[in-house]
């Protein structure tokens, strides 16, 4: 998944599963750039 930005992209991956292992999903909230108490 990708967001364009002025100047940038940001790409963040979109796994597959069902399950995510708890760093696979930080890994990807750290990638969007958004806080981790969104997801909280």
């Amino acid at each position: 998944m990708q967001k364009k930005l002025s100047g940038t992209t940001i790409t963040v991956p979109v796994p597959d599963h069902k399950e995510l292992r708890a760093g696979t999903l930080n890994s990807i909230i750290r990638q969007s750039g958004l806080d981790k108490k969104l997801f909280s």
